[in-house]
């Protein structure tokens, strides 16, 4: 390894050697056990299997099946809209529905929704769409994290949704990876530290209160790790296998867990990825074992989506059981020992999608066959009630409805401010020739060009609104950079646009905005992050007129630059900002002086990706991990 590619700070207070130091979950979660034993007592194997289910809302075949089938919760995926339309009012009467239905069961056991809140309550329109984690890494700052994850749990929980699927720790080693944004940092340190705080930030100090959700670690473990070209989930590292032994493991994937368990995280997700060519999902060594075993772990363990359906991987010629899935065609036999492997192995809920009504007949089969004890069934069916309890839903009188009293702080100024925040706090400068920042207010031209600069999509990136985010106007209440810098130069400043420099001749100072398109998961899986073609030949334009050069990069991870960074004057990491854009405009024009730390180290070329195995481990970084100036 290369330490100038890579410099992690010490983490022998969670790791020594190949043992994790003792976690626990805090007392608080178990306070209720004797309430949780009672129930689970009464339970029929029907509503205990049910509980343990958790199909997308969308993919109910009867709306119905909520009760009649006793689930114990439904999700909704990246791109689940409504049919009504994506506003908070339609995802409240989306939730409202489906809760009514599950205390009109025998129990009255209500539901725990989930949703991809990853950077704020991004799937729904107007919400505020925070930075996604790489850039909050470079804040170094976890009490801003924490703010962030309490605003996110507000809003979130305005439209009832009571359980986000974050924060994820994973300590993402290959840039090529198309989740790297999702990753505080490389640094297994600030994973554990950011992470922990999101956690804080999201259920507060117990889970129970009117503005927190129930928080998910994930994904459990080893996702950051995989090896180039052994995806089998259709990408190039994602879903792929990672091939460490354990002490590399638990020394840097295994990081942000700890501190996360401590802190009364609720639930964790399993990790789609192998290790060493085992599945995470049905690694029984992982998730029981180690996570609920070694490392305390008394919450629940919640599959990801269809992700029990890889554990067996499918034949060419296999059939269908109801649907395809993200590794292929699912056999029913195959599909039956998928079940059974993963239950055994320690997952408690199951994202199960569309195949739910196959699931709940056949693990129900499972238990009588006795392939699956009915104490792994009662222990999974304790876990999921346990955090029920903590949460506070089984009190009587527990608002189980959206709080109406939440939704005049959804997208508001003061949740915005927070945002504004957390921008210009994850701005990186990287370089400032002849001190060509900040821009000045008094006169002359700024000309603003690159197809980044009047694009909300390109700031706020995937996971935003839709499953992998979409170029232009994605939500509204949003401020793109352009429209910034306008509010910012004041009066006397004239501010000109074009997308590709043709006007830029005569300005002062030209700003040219570029980046990556919105992507997510395997869609982002690329051999060569590099910047695009057409944003480099902006860049060269504006670089002939003679004026100064600011360019801002939009981006979830360090990209290939080539000879733009040596044509910019200045050069700004923006990251994925999010709606705020004008957090950018504020270090620009010097209102707040750039404080943020690179998360990841800025590779040279293409020879020193990886960083943990750079072909040319001599060459330097173009900037090194923890580099960033300041004016």
């Amino acid at each position: 390894m290369n330490p100038n590619l890579r410099r992690p700070t010490a983490f022998l207070l969670v790791v020594l050697s190949s043992h994790v130091c003792m976690a626990a979950s805090p007392d608080w979660m178990m306070a209720r056990d004797s309430e949780v034993k009672a129930l689970v007592e009464k339970m029929t194997l029907a509503e205990k299997v049910g509980q343990m289910t958790q199909p997308d809302w969308r993919a109910l075949k009867d709306r119905n099946d909520v009760g009649a089938l006793f689930l114990g919760s439904l999700l909704c995926g990246g791109s689940s809209d409504p049919e009504s339309g994506n506003t908070l009012k339609d995802w409240t009467g989306v939730y409202e529905d489906a809760q009514k239905q599950s205390l009109g069961t025998r129990l009255a056991i209500p539901l725990v929704f989930g949703v991809d809140a990853v950077h704020g309550h991004n799937n729904v329109l107007g919400a505020v769409v925070f930075p996604h984690n790489i850039g909050l890494g470079c804040t170094r700052d976890p009490e801003l994290v924490a703010r962030i994850g309490k605003v996110t749990a507000s809003e979130t929980r305005a439209s009832g949704f009571q359980w986000t699927f974050a924060p994820c720790v994973a300590v993402p080693q290959d840039i090529r990876w198309g989740r790297t944004y999702e990753g505080f940092s490389e640094d297994p340190s600030v994973v554990a530290s950011l992470g922990e705080a999101s956690v804080r930030g999201l259920q507060g100090e117990r889970i129970s209160g009117r503005e927190t959700v129930l928080a998910c670690v994930k994904h459990f473990v080893g996702d950051g790790g995989t090896a180039f070209r052994s995806s089998t989930g259709g990408g190039l590292l994602d879903q792929g296998d990672t091939r460490v032994d354990e002490a590399t493991l638990r020394s840097i994937h295994m990081a942000g867990y700890p501190a996360a368990i401590d802190a009364g995280v609720g639930t964790v997700m399993p990790s789609y990825s192998s290790w060493n060519g085992v599945k995470c999902t049905g690694n029984k060594r992982l998730l029981t074992d180690i996570l609920k075993g070694e490392l305390g772990f008394n919450g629940f363990v919640i599959s990801d989506y269809n992700a029990i359906d890889q554990i067996i991987p499918p034949a060419p010629s296999a059939t269908t059981v109801e649907s395809n899935n993200a590794s292929g065609q699912v056999n029913s036999a195959d599909y039956r020992k998928c079940i059974e492997i993963s239950i055994n192995a320690g997952v408690d809920m199951v994202m199960v999608t569309d195949k739910y009504r196959d699931f709940v007949r056949q693990l129900q089969e499972l238990v009588n066959e006795g392939k699956v004890p009915v104490s792994r069934i009662d222990d999974a069916v304790t876990r999921i009630l346990r955090v029920k309890f903590a949460m506070g839903m089984m009190d009587k009188g527990a608002q189980l409805m959206a709080d109406p009293a939440l939704v005049a702080d959804f997208g508001s100024e003061a949740h915005r401010k927070v945002a504004r925040e957390a921008v210009r706090r994850s701005v990186v400068l990287l370089k400032n020739e002849k001190n060509v920042l900040p821009l000045t207010r008094k006169g002359g031209r700024i000309h603003v060009t690159g197809r980044g600069a009047d694009d909300l999509g390109m700031q706020c990136g995937g996971w935003t609104v839709d499953w992998q985010g979409k170029r232009g106007e994605v939500t509204p209440g949003g401020t793109t950079i352009l429209n910034a810098i306008r509010e910012a130069a004041g009066e006397e400043t004239k501010v000109t646009r074009d997308l590709d420099a043709s006007g830029a001749a005569g300005a002062d100072a030209i700003v040219v905005v570029v980046g990556e398109e919105p992507y997510a998961e395997m869609d982002g899986d690329k051999e060569s992050p590099a910047l695009a073609k057409e944003d480099a030949d902006v860049i060269e334009a504006a670089k002939k007129t003679g004026a100064p050069v600011v360019v801002v990069v939009l981006s979830g991870r360090p990209i290939l630059l080539g000879s733009a960074a040596d044509q910019a004057d200045a050069l700004l990491a923006a990251w994925l900002p999010g709606t705020e854009g004008s957090g950018v405009a504020d270090v620009l024009f010097g209102d707040h002086a750039p404080s943020g730390k690179l998360s990841f180290a800025w590779p040279r070329s293409i020879r020193q990706i990886p960083a943990s195995h750079p072909t040319e481990a001599a060459e330097s970084p173009l900037f090194p991990l923890g580099f960033g100036l300041a004016y």
